[in-house]
């Protein structure tokens, strides 16, 4: 009976061992906001590639690499956006098969498709849903660590408070402000604030890559020029000489110009990115109401 518990106790000691000198968990995030999430989580048992991370580049122009198909390839754990966002990736994962893959589409958690606004790392209930099952994910590939997996996302969750209470704040001071926006990068973002959003129509052209209507570029530059709105949002990492025709006519009327990004800024990781990103808004939302 001694000899099989040392058997056993060795068994274990040995075990440990080997989880404790495998190599780190390959995970490949499409845009990095997704790999902070995947580093806060994964702590020291992951190695995480973010292949969209430059707030200088728009995102819609990204083109691959024989590098980034080697990390995808490699990869255990995969997470990306989807809805259409980062279709480049659908390619990808396609061209690498792996059967031990665990891949997640934010999109699909979110019940959105194609068509739908993709910006879902601006909707505060998403990802706590996306930090979930990443966890599981990184819990089915090494449930050595299931533990550390387990605890980290419990730290994550409790970390989103100050960003909830934010929001909460703000949408309790200026709900049903009306605002814009050139497209709708912020959109999930604003209903949370319960802001009122108009010119849609024309944020979904250019969302799509397509011209506004002359009456959808008439209404928008009406609301600036006659103060039918308190705010208006852009997003910096794509910008068309037409975007900046309509920044530039609402700073000329004193209409609080906010500029959004769709990656997080170096050094920021998620909760920081949109506290930030909150705090001018509320700034904004001040000023206007001045």
């Amino acid at each position: 009976m001694r000899h099989a518990l040392r058997l056993i106790g060795l068994a274990m000691l040995l075990a440990a061992g080997s989880a404790a000198g495998a190599p780190p968990l390959g995970v490949v995030a499409a845009e990095n906001f997704y790999g902070d999430l995947a580093r806060q989580i994964g702590g020291e048992q992951v190695e995480v590639v973010s292949i969209i991370g430059n707030p200088d580049q728009d995102p819609h122009l990204f083109e691959t690499s024989p590098t980034v198909v080697r990390h995808i390839a490699a990869a255990r754990v995969v997470i990306y956006n989807g809805a259409g966002y980062d279709a480049w990736m659908d390619r990808l994962l396609k061209a690498s098969p792996r059967s031990d893959r665990l891949v997640i589409n934010v999109a699909d958690l979110a019940g959105k498709a194609r068509g739908d606004n993709p910006h879902l790392w601006y909707d505060p209930s998403i990802m706590p849903k996306v930090a979930q099952v990443l966890a599981d994910a990184l819990t089915r590939a090494d449930p050595a660590h299931r533990r550390d997996y387990a605890e980290r996302l419990t730290t994550f969750l409790a970390s989103l408070k100050p960003l909830n209470d934010k929001i909460a704040a703000i949408a309790g001071k200026y709900a049903g402000t009306p605002v814009t926006a050139s497209e709708p990068v912020f959109g999930y973002m604003a209903a949370a604030l319960k802001l009122t959003m108009r010119n849609e129509r024309f944020q979904r052209a250019v969302m799509n890559d397509t011209e506004p209507s002359a009456a959808d570029i008439a209404a928008f530059e009406d609301d600036l020029k006659t103060h039918k709105v308190r705010v208006m949002f852009y997003n910096k990492q794509a910008v068309s000489n037409a975007v900046r025709r309509l920044v530039t006519m609402a700073q000329n009327n004193n209409i609080p110009v906010v500029g959004v990004t769709e990656t997080a800024p170096p050094g920021q990781g998620y909760v920081q990115w949109m506290l930030s990103e909150l705090d001018a808004t509320e700034r904004a939302l001040a000023r206007s109401s001045q």
